[in-house]
């Protein structure tokens, strides 16, 4: 070995330089960041409903006393179409399918959305029949007969359907998929439950009791889709149990009144067992009720099969 010659030249490769500021504070390991997705996502939808409301010259309904169903229907399907067409602009943007989201149409309206659909029902009339038991509640005939009946059943089956699908999609579709790819899933779960209660707030006669339920609601429609792997059995559960609490029992649904329901239901007694006039959601039999149910739910489905990777595109569709 000639001790004169020079040195092999080093066969590794030269370090990767490091990226600038501006692109670790917009760009992580799978692309941009998620806070800056959601304030993509925000602002379409700010944009969107700042049109419309301009063009249409939208007023204020805050002080409305009762729910119908061409009022409730249609607010919540336009709602819902605006948070779709977002989705849909961001699903362009990521290279995802808009299915990832939580509303995969090649599984809408199977198994999962009826099976939700009756556990809402059973839950709403479960928590009636225990107020009933403690003399709480009096149930009477309603002001829709006959011929009417059936229709008022489709009109509130459609508009409470929609009800599902703008908040479960508005708040557990785009907003929880991406906030789970930052901060993970159940801490996403917690703060889009928060942002559940705060947008019930706005609803006449509501109080911090029925605020409490609206949180518990939120935490366990992320369960659902945790263990569903979709929207669409938290879908129907939404739908089931406002149609029950709406149409077939006529009880205040957030110090709303209902109208065209099938049956009256006269609540006396204390505001812990009843609700006063914000409705059962204020009552202590809600938050015990969705426990309950999230735990039989829990036993009933144990897989997780929520996820947040592309590897489920091709499935969801």
């Amino acid at each position: 070995m000639n001790p004169d010659a020079p040195l092999a030249a080093s066969s590794s490769p030269d370090p990767a330089p490091h990226p600038s500021l501006v692109r670790r504070v917009f760009i992580g390991q799978n692309g941009l960041r998620s806070g800056w997705r959601l304030l993509i996502y925000l602002a379409i939808v700010a944009a969107v409903l700042g049109a419309i409301a301009k063009f249409l010259k939208v007023g204020n309904s805050a002080g409305r006393t009762s729910l119908s169903p061409i009022e409730t229907g249609g607010g919540a399907a336009a709602l819902f179409l605006i948070s779709l067409l977002a989705a849909w602009i961001m699903s362009r943007i990521e290279g995802r399918s808009l299915g990832q989201y939580g509303l995969p149409w090649v599984q809408a309206f199977h198994k999962d959305f009826w099976v939700g659909l009756l556990w809402g029902i059973g839950t709403t009339s479960a928590t009636v029949l225990v107020i009933f038991l403690l003399h709480g509640v009096t149930v009477s005939g309603g002001p829709v007969h006959g011929g009417k009946l059936l229709l008022s059943a489709a009109a509130w089956a459609l508009a409470f359907l929609f009800v599902g699908f703008n908040e479960e999609f508005g708040f557990r579709g785009y907003l929880q998929f991406t906030l789970t790819t930052g901060i993970g899933f159940w801490p996403a779960a917690f703060v889009i439950a928060g942002l559940f209660g705060l947008a019930h707030m706005g609803n006449s006669g509501e109080n911090m009791f029925g605020e409490l339920s609206v949180v518990l609601f939120g935490l366990l429609f992320c369960l659902f889709l945790r263990r569903r792997g979709t929207l669409w059995w938290a879908v129907g559960f939404h739908m089931g149990y406002d149609f029950a609490e709406t149409f077939l029992w006529g009880e205040p649904d957030s110090g709303l009144l209902p109208t065209h329901n099938w049956f009256s239901s006269s609540f006396s007694g204390p505001k812990w067992l009843t609700g006063g006039t914000v409705g059962p959601e204020a009552s202590v039999i809600t938050p015990i009720m969705l426990v309950i149910v999230g735990l039989l739910f829990s036993l009933c489905y144990r897989e997780v099969k929520y996820s947040t990777t592309l590897k489920q595109v091709g499935r969801l569709g």
